[in-house]
Parts: structure tokens; C-alpha cells; sequence
């Protein structure tokens, strides 16, 4: 019996990774309706909200609260997971939802902690005066302090898996799911492909860079069409002058590199500048030295045209 219920616990305890989503999704979820909310101010004077951003941050956080957790006992990123929040004071077993005076401290402490800090903000910047110094280090210990304490309760929450945040812990309040959830079943071959997939796609990140494709092509391109080691002649140049071996169009100031195939100097002069092991595209020479092809040949070549 004792396994049964533990086991029955195990399967209704809300995951540590569900309860940090739901908080991304709930700060997503607030960046898009202020970058929408601004959006109606586009075509108006630039720095109109500017005064009084914390105000209607406040007002549109404001909304979002009576609608989700007021209502629903829930935030939008917890009603996604199919989690909402639980009266961790209630002695009784059954599900009792966070009572009215948790719902208004929770906005005070969510909300009205957030405006309170960014307008104290905005007035010790915008004021000098030696009063304001010393209310503006107290407000920095404080403001110190309560980030000392929810490092403290993440770390203490990695552990339990209870109560997210501080405000939780403080208002007694936490997570649980909207229905009882069955025992999953996961399919470790499924998962030992996907990880041996994305190890594979990963090593093939980090490869690629250091492969010289065009090199590469080089080589499987004189294994394809054999080498000769015959003289090139002026007649071979000439047939095979009309177009640059790498970018393909007619050759600009053409030039050799002591093969058949001719290129434009700024083609054949950067690949050999960028790779000092150049070979021919075409046929896999490496370079030896670049040269001007002749001006006979060259103007042939345009009187052929």
C-alpha cells in the first residue's frame, strides 16, 4: 500500500523542467503583449509611453493577472501544461485553489515589486540630491537581498521540486496538475536515435568547415578524366579560352596556370591566395605559377566571336 501511494505521489508531482516552462512561457507571453501594445503607438511621437512605460507595464500585467490567476487560479503558462496553483496551507486533501487574499498578494508582490523598482529607478537617476543617495543604497540592500533570496529558494527548489519561486514559498502556494497523470512510459530507443542523430549532425558541424570542398571536387576530377603529360599548346589554349574554369563566364585579364584552362586573374588569383594548394577545377593541376595568357591567343579568341 505504502509503494502504491508513493508511486501514486510520484506520478502527480509536477516536474521541476514543467513548473521553469511555465515561467518562460508567462515571460514570453509578456514581452508579446507589450511589443503589440507599442505597436499601436508606432505612427506617433517616438518617446510617448517612454514617461510612463512602468505605469502601463504595471496596468497590462495588471489584466493579464485578473483573467488568469484571478480567474483560473493559473497563469497562461501553467494552463498550457496543464498546471495550476494549489492553497499549500489547506490541511485538507482534496484540491483547495489560493485564496483571494494569496491572489492579491501575489500581484502586489509580482507586480507591484516590478513597477516599484523600475520607477525608484527612474527617480534616483533623474535626481542627485545626498537624501536620495542614502535611500538609494537601502534600496539597492534590499533589491540585493531579495535576489540572495531567490537564488537561495532556486537552489532549494532543484532539490524538493516545491515552489518554484520565492513569491510561492512566501504565499504558500505551488504547483500541481489540473488532472491526475498517468505513469508515462518512455521509449529509450527512440531517444538513444535521437541523440546518436544530433552527436552525428553536431561532429558534422564541427567537419565541414575544415574540408576544402573545392579541393575536394579538384581530386575527384582528375581521378575522372586522366592526365597528360604533354605539352599544352597555343591552339589548346585558345579552344579552351571562351570561359573561366571557376566562375564559368568569359574570362577578365585571363590567365593560366599551366594547364589547359584558363581563368580570370581575380578568380585565380584569390583561390590561390586564400588556399596556396590550389589545383585546377577541371583537371587537378596544382598551381605553379600564374601567367598572363598571350595577347595572340587572347585577341584570336575575340576575332572567333
Amino acid at each position: 500500500m505504502a509503494g502504491r501511494e508513493e508511486n501514486k505521489k510520484s506520478a502527480n508531482r509536477v516536474l521541476r523542467i514543467s513548473q521553469l516552462d511555465a515561467l518562460e512561457l508567462n515571460k514570453a507571453l509578456e514581452q508579446l503583449v507589450w511589443s503589440q501594445f507599442t505597436q499601436c503607438f508606432h505612427g506617433f511621437k517616438p518617446g510617448l509611453l517612454a514617461r510612463y512605460e512602468p505605469e502601463v507595464k504595471a496596468c497590462l500585467c495588471l489584466f493579464l493577472w485578473r483573467f488568469t490567476i484571478y480567474s483560473k487560479n493559473a497563469t497562461v503558462g501553467q494552463s498550457v501544461l496543464n498546471i495550476q496553483y494549489k492553497n499549500d496551507f489547506s490541511s485538507n486533501a482534496r484540491y483547495q485553489p489560493p485564496s483571494k487574499n494569496q491572489k492579491l498578494w501575489y500581484a502586489v508582490c509580482t507586480i507591484g515589486s516590478r513597477w516599484l523598482e523600475e520607477r525608484c529607478y527612474d527617480l534616483f537617476r533623474s535626481r542627485h540630491l545626498a537624501s536620495f543617495g542614502k535611500v538609494k543604497q537601502c534600496m539597492n540592500f534590499v533589491v540585493g537581498l531579495l535576489k540572495l533570496g531567490e537564488l537561495i529558494n532556486f537552489l532549494i527548489f532543484l532539490q524538493k521540486g516545491k515552489f518554484a519561486t520565492l513569491t510561492e514559498r512566501l504565499l504558500g502556494i505551488h504547483s500541481v496538475f489540473c488532472k491526475p497523470q498517468n505513469m508515462r512510459e518512455v521509449g529509450f530507443d527512440y531517444m538513444n536515435r535521437e541523440l546518436l542523430w544530433h552527436g552525428f549532425a553536431e561532429f558534422l558541424i564541427f567537419l565541414l568547415p575544415l574540408i576544402n570542398i573545392q579541393k575536394l571536387k579538384a581530386k575527384l576530377s582528375s581521378w575522372c578524366i586522366p592526365i597528360t603529360g604533354t605539352a599544352i599548346s597555343d591552339s589548346v589554349l585558345a579552344s579552351s579560352g571562351k570561359e573561366c574554369a571557376l566562375c564559368g563566364e568569359w574570362p577578365t585579364m585571363p590567365h593560366t596556370i599551366g594547364c589547359e584552362h584558363v581563368f580570370c586573374y581575380y578568380c585565380v588569383k584569390s583561390s590561390f591566395l586564400f588556399d596556396m594548394y590550389f589545383t585546377c577545377p577541371k583537371c587537378g593541376i596544382e598551381v605553379h605559377s600564374v601567367q598572363p595568357l598571350k595577347s595572340g591567343i587572347e585577341m584570336s579568341e575575340v576575332n572567333a566571336l
